[in-house]
């Protein structure tokens, strides 16, 4: 049975150029694009979308480079998709990504790391409804 995860195209990969060739990735392992849609994101709304990490030492860091520039937003389907969005994504660091995957070809370091994905079927769903109403996954 199909499964939707959430992604998202980071502002460092937008601000290079490579969002047409990740999602040629992105499609060429067969998920399906439910939903698409680029736009900049204010500080508050990266704030709140991170707000699980609220007391980690990075989080003002990664909230300002998420509403740095414009950003990617999908929701993907497929069977499988979490965990084949995450081994398409490679290692969090690109230095420790397996070759072929996005982060070994698109990413520049840790922080700026060129795609997010949802690790679990529940962030999935808050990350999807964070960003996307009902009407925009038909």
């Amino acid at each position: 049975m199909a499964q939707r995860t959430f992604s998202i195209i980071k502002p460092d990969a937008v601000r290079k150029g490579y969002t047409a060739a990740i999602l040629a990735e992105i499609e060429k392992a067969s998920f399906r694009i439910v939903s698409i849609k680029k736009q900049s994101i204010s500080r508050p709304q990266a704030e709140g979308f991170y707000a699980v990490h609220k007391e980690r030492p990075f989080f003002p860091g990664l909230c300002d480079f998420m509403s740095s520039g414009p950003i990617v937003l999908m929701v993907l389907e497929k069977e499988d998709a979490i965990a084949d969005l995450r081994k398409l994504m490679g290692a969090t660091n690109p230095a420790n990504a397996e070759e072929g995957t996005i982060r070994k070809k698109f990413a520049a370091s840790i922080s700026e790391n060129a795609i997010h994905g949802s690790d679990a079927e529940d962030t999935a769903a808050f990350e999807i409804g964070y960003w996307f109403a009902g009407y925009e996954l038909v």
